[in-house]
């Protein structure tokens, strides 16, 4: 019976890209978290004190909802 071996080592410097690659990723990643928190702060900040209170919130949760985003 004969056996195939389908794994192989990694090109060299396969696994340093890789990471560079995903560092990349990491940095866009908390870019869209902070301008997802900036855009809901943003939203939220536009509305009246009566408009907050019907959905619940008030000036002081302001913060603490952007923050929830991340």
């Amino acid at each position: 019976m004969a056996t195939i071996e389908t794994s192989r080592p990694a090109p060299f410097g396969a696994i340093t890209t890789y990471r560079a690659i995903q560092g990349v990723s990491n940095i866009f990643a908390v870019i869209g978290d902070w301008n997802d928190a900036r855009v809901t702060r943003a939203a939220l900040t536009r509305l009246s004190d009566r408009e907050l209170d019907d959905i619940g919130l008030c000036r002081a949760d302001i913060e603490d909802i952007a923050q929830r985003t991340r």
